[in-house]
C-alpha cells in the first residue's frame, strides 16, 4: 500500500522536502529481496519434481510449487508498484550527469533504463486484474468467490517476467537511490541497512510451501543467475 501522507507536524511535505522519496528506500530493498527469495525456494525444489531432462514428472507438484513462487513474488510487485515511481523520480532528479559517466553508481544509472517497461507493463496487469474484480462484484452473487481464485493464479503467472526483472532492476534502484539520497544527506544512516534489519525481522513470518533457501542480501551487487522455470 502507498505511504500514507505524513501530518506537517512530523514531517515535511513532499512539497518542501526535496528527499521525501528516501522513504520509500526500505520498502524497496525488502521487496527486490524478497521476489528473490520466492525465486530461489523455487529453483531449490523445482528439479526434484522433474526427469533428467527437466521435463515434470509430478506435474501438480510442480504447478502448485510454480504458482505459490507467483503468489509470492507478485506481493513484492505491488509494493514497487506503489513506491517506485516516487523514488525513480527522486534518483532521476538527483542524479547529474556525471553520475552517469563516472562513480559509483554510474553502472546502475545506466541498467534503471529498462524499469520504466517492467513498471508499466506490470502496471497494465494490476490494471486488468482491478477490472476483472469489479466485473465479478458486479455480476452475478457468488462468481467472485468461484473465480478469484483462478483469475489470481493467472494474474501472478503472468506477472512473474516482471517480478523476475524486478528482482534484479530493483537492487540497482535501491542501489542509486540510496548513494544520492546519502549523498544530499549525509547525517541520515543509510536506508538499505534499515531494510536488511527489517527483511530480517520479517522472515520468520514469511510462510512459504517450497522450502526457503538461505536468504540473499537485499541490496546483491552483483548478477544472480536466473534459472526459475
Amino acid at each position: 500500500m502507498p505511504t500514507p501522507p505524513a501530518s506537517h507536524e512530523t514531517q515535511p511535505s513532499a512539497s518542501t522536502d526535496p528527499l521525501a522519496w528516501r522513504r520509500h528506500i526500505p520498502a524497496l530493498a525488502t521487496a527486490a529481496a524478497g521476489i528473490r527469495q520466492a525465486s530461489d525456494a523455487w529453483d531449490a525444489v523445482s528439479d526434484s519434481f522433474c526427469d533428467h531432462d527437466g521435463w515434470p514428472t509430478y506435474e501438480e507438484e510442480y504447478a502448485d510449487g510454480k504458482v505459490t513462487r507467483d503468489a509470492e513474488a507478485w506481493k513484492h510487485v505491488e509494493v514497487f508498484l506503489a513506491h517506485a515511481p516516487e523514488v525513480l523520480a527522486g534518483v532521476r532528479a538527483a542524479a547529474t550527469g556525471a553520475d552517469y559517466v563516472e562513480g559509483p553508481i554510474s553502472d546502475d544509472l545506466r541498467r534503471l533504463r529498462g524499469i520504466d517497461t517492467t513498471l508499466e507493463r506490470a502496471g497494465q496487469i494490476q490494471h486488468e486484474w482491478d477490472q476483472v474484480m469489479a466485473l465479478m462484484e458486479g455480476s452475478q452473487p457468488g462468481s467472485l468467490q468461484l473465480y478469484e481464485r483462478p483469475a489470481k493464479e493467472i494474474r501472478n503467472s503472468e506477472g512473474w517476467h516482471h517480478a523476475d526483472e524486478l528482482s534484479f532492476q530493483g537492487p540497482t534502484l535501491v542501489r542509486a537511490a540510496d548513494y544520492l539520497a546519502n549523498r544530499m544527506d549525509p547525517d541520515q544512516p543509510s536506508q538499505t541497512n534499515r531494510a536488511e534489519v527489517a527483511l530480517a525481522r520479517s522472515a520468520s513470518g514469511n510462510h512459504v510451501v517450497v522450502p526457503p533457501s538461505p536468504s540473499t542480501p537485499a541490496v546483491p551487487n552483483s548478477p544472480v543467475p536466473r534459472r526459475s522455470r
